[in-house]
């Protein structure tokens, strides 16, 4: 008998998966690009609807995209799972904007199970240069 049978149970267990399904960053896969004009973020969330996701700029700089995966109500309490891979219960993903990110403007889309967030970009000006005159003593 395996140690891992010993400590699970004769159940077979997938040590990635067990990770993938407690860790939000691995349940939530999340791609950030940068275009000359936006930064785009785009998260895979299939089988669940814009409803059951949120998306929201917390303190003008925090993007958080957040939301709840159900357990199926069908599922009967005498059911006998052999493998459970899908992720389920609460998703939270947090990502800072940078300095030229419109946080007022956020758009955001969802379809197929695919979440694009569009954050528009600004002109940042660059600070400018001042000269000091030195005085004599």
């Amino acid at each position: 008998m395996s140690l891992i049978s010993q400590v699970f149970g004769d159940e077979i267990f997938d040590p990635f998966l067990s990770m993938m399904n407690k860790c939000p960053v691995l349940n939530t896969p999340t791609d950030w690009k940068e275009t000359p004009e936006e930064h785009v973020f785009i998260s895979d969330l299939p089988g669940l609807k814009k409803e059951e996701v949120k998306v929201e700029v917390d303190d003008g700089r925090i993007l958080q995209i957040s939301g709840d995966r159900k357990v199926d109500e069908k599922d009967d309490k005498n059911d006998k799972w052999h493998r459970v891979e899908r992720w389920r219960g609460n998703f939270l993903r947090r990502f800072r904007l940078p300095e030229n990110a419109k946080a007022d403007e956020v758009k955001a889309s969802m379809e197929n199970g695919l979440l694009i967030v569009t954050v528009p970009k600004q002109q940042v000006k660059k600070p400018e240069k001042k000269v000091v005159v030195i005085e004599a003593k």
